[in-house]
């Protein structure tokens, strides 16, 4: 069977996020389970602000696009979201509501029909003492009933993440590091097991 191919995405961009961090150490430990990772900024797509009126005058942005493109291209998505006040933060919500309106086109499907059936794995860092866990909850909901993408069971949130890596960016903690480890063997199981079903 072909390697599988894992994107990895982070819910912040912000220099020194703790997401990205997050998101970094979890595509090596995925490449050392055997994936194919790639990893896309959310930032660097460009999207504005979901507006309806931007829409209507200007069409979905390319960016979208580039997002559908990169799901269609992955077998499985892995997403390390922060918690902005509980929920999951503007650039995750705002890039998905634009992969949303992208209708079928150029003999590629909709955004919605991109995400559907898609495995995805959920991850979380957080100063907090809950890692982000609230954020994971709203999220988990938000993939599986407006994008009909299948989130795994297993879910890790890392609490006081400013003290959670090395210099080289790695979990100090084996624990921890066991706990993504287990979300990326969960999800790429269901992977694998879509694929060749």
């Amino acid at each position: 069977m072909s390697e599988l191919r894992l994107l990895v995405l982070s819910g912040s961009e912000r220099q020194g996020s703790f997401n990205k961090r997050l998101a970094a150490a979890a595509g090596v430990a995925a490449e050392r389970a055997g994936a194919q990772v790639a990893l896309l900024d959310l930032r660097a797509l460009g999207l504005p602000l979901y507006d309806g009126d931007l829409e209507k005058s200007q069409g979905v942005p390319g960016g979208a696009r580039t997002l559908r493109d990169a799901l269609l291209a992955s077998d499985a998505m892995l997403l390390s979201t922060p918690e902005y006040n509980g929920f999951p933060p503007p650039l995750v919500i705002n890039s998905f509501d634009w992969l949303s309106r992208l209708a079928a086109e150029d003999g590629k499907p909709s955004g919605l029909a991109t995400t559907a059936n898609k495995p995805v794995g959920l991850l979380a860092a957080s100063p907090g003492l809950l890692g982000g866990l609230r954020s994971l909850n709203f999220t988990r909901q938000y993939v599986s009933m407006a994008f009909a993408m299948l989130p795994v069971p297993q879910q890790f949130a890392l609490a006081k993440a400013g003290e959670a890596f090395d210099e080289q960016g790695a979990l100090k903690d084996p624990k921890q590091q066991a706990a993504v480890d287990g979300v990326i063997a969960s999800l790429l199981r269901v992977a694998t097991a879509l694929k060749t079903g």
